[in-house]
């Protein structure tokens, strides 16, 4: 079962560009693997507190990434 997780900063995608991601991706597995993977596809698309994530031992906040504040 092809399976992608994204994490983005909490706020930062409305309704619309999760669904998009999520077509995208499986468009993508479909391509990729062939049209009898699309009913066992999962995407999940999950929001992350601010300061709830890092990179390269560095907590990132929204404010570190150029985000305005929640």
């Amino acid at each position: 079962m092809p399976f992608a997780n994204y994490k983005f900063p909490e706020g930062t995608l409305d309704h619309a560009r999760k669904e998009e991601i999520i077509h995208r991706t499986t468009a993508m597995f479909v391509e990729m693997f062939g049209e009898g993977v699309r009913p066992f596809s999962m995407v999940l698309v999950e929001e992350v507190a601010d300061g709830g994530w890092g990179r390269a031992d560095e907590t990132l906040t929204r404010a570190k990434m150029g985000l305005p504040p929640r």
